[in-house]
């Protein structure tokens, strides 16, 4: 599965896109994003406020318990702000 990254989330974490096999026990967006920090500090830092973080699956916009386990894009990023 890829994993792409925007914005501060991008910056943060260091890198725009991987790809790779999420753990058996990650079925959705909430388990993912609670996965994620544990993978380094830099997604630690990236992810610390889980609940700001916008995610889409297969380019649709998710919510928490969005399944992620047949998805072959991920994307993160913040809020979007407009002006």
């Amino acid at each position: 599965m890829k994993l792409v990254y925007f914005s501060w989330v991008k910056e943060r974490i260091g890198m725009a896109e991987e790809t790779i096999e999420l753990p058996g026990d990650v079925k959705t967006v909430a388990d993912l994003l609670a996965w994620m920090p544990g993978r380094g500090d830099n997604f630690a830092n990236a992810l610390s406020e889980p609940s700001i973080i916008r995610v889409a699956v297969d380019q649709e916009y998710a919510t928490s318990d969005t399944d992620v386990t047949k998805a072959s894009e991920i994307a993160l990023f913040p809020p979007v702000t407009g002006g």
